[in-house]
C-alpha cells in the first residue's frame, strides 16, 4: 500500500517525464491511455486521487511542443470527462443510497470525504458539479452524490457539460500557453504543486469557514 501511495506520487510529480515515456511507447494510442485515466478518475468513485488536473495541464504543454493533436486532445479530455461523470450519476442512483459502511464499498469509500461532498451539494446545488470539476477528490464524489440525491438526469447533463468543457479548457489550455515557458518548464513539480494547491484551496476554506462557525 504504502509503494503505491510512493509510486502514484510519483507519477503526479513527475507527470511530464511520465508522458514522455508513455508517447514514446503507445504513439496515438496514448490518447487511450490519458483518456482512461481522466475517465476512470472522474467515473469511478474508489478513484479519486487520479491526477486530473496535472494530466491536462501537462497534456497541453505536451501539445504545444506537437507531441498531442491540441483540437483531438481537447475533445478527448471532454469526452472522457463528461462520460466518467455520467457513468458515476449512474452508479450513484442505483447503489448510492444501498451503502452499508460496513460493506466492501462503504469500506474503500472514504465516507468523511463522501459527506463534506454531500453537504457541499446541498449548499449549492447543482452548480457543486461546476464547482466540483476544480476540486481534486469532491470532483470523484459529487456526481455519485447527484445520482444518490436523484436529481433529474437533464439538469445534471447541462451541469456536466458546462463543468467538464471549463474545467478541460481551462487546464488544457493554461498548459499549452504556459506549460513550455522556461521558469515553468524547469520547475515542473513545483507548478504541478501549486496547481494541486489551487485546486484543493476552496476545499480547505470552506472547511476553515465550517469549523469558525462551530
Amino acid at each position: 500500500m504504502i509503494e503505491l501511495i510512493q509510486n502514484l506520487f510519483s507519477f503526479i510529480m513527475h507527470i511530464d517525464q511520465h508522458l514522455v515515456e508513455i508517447i514514446q511507447q503507445f504513439g496515438v494510442w496514448s490518447y487511450g491511455i490519458i483518456f482512461s485515466i481522466v475517465f476512470v478518475e472522474t467515473g469511478v468513485v474508489i478513484f479519486p486521487f487520479l491526477p486530473g488536473d496535472s494530466l491536462l495541464f501537462a497534456s497541453g504543454a505536451f501539445a504545444a511542443l506537437g507531441a498531442f493533436n491540441l483540437p483531438i486532445l481537447l475533445l478527448v479530455f471532454f469526452v472522457a470527462a463528461v462520460f466518467g461523470d455520467s457513468v458515476n450519476y449512474e452508479i450513484g442512483q442505483k447503489v448510492g443510497t444501498a451503502i452499508s459502511p460496513k460493506s466492501f464499498l462503504g469500506r474503500i469509500i472514504n465516507q468523511d470525504r463522501m459527506q463534506k461532498a454531500q453537504d457541499f451539494f446541498n449548499k449549492h446545488g447543482g452548480k457543486t458539479i461546476i464547482f466540483a470539476r476544480f476540486m481534486p477528490f469532491i470532483r470523484t464524489f459529487i456526481p455519485f452524490v447527484a445520482g444518490a440525491s436523484r436529481m433529474h438526469y437533464r439538469q445534471f447533463l447541462m451541469y456536466n457539460i458546462i463543468g467538464a468543457f471549463l474545467w478541460v479548457g481551462i487546464c488544457t489550455l493554461a498548459g499549452y500557453f504556459f506549460g513550455n515557458i522556461p521558469i515553468v518548464k524547469d520547475n515542473f513539480s513545483k507548478v504541478i504543486l501549486i496547481i494541486i494547491f489551487v485546486s484543493v484551496l476552496p476545499a480547505i476554506i470552506g472547511l476553515l469557514k465550517s469549523r469558525v462557525k462551530k
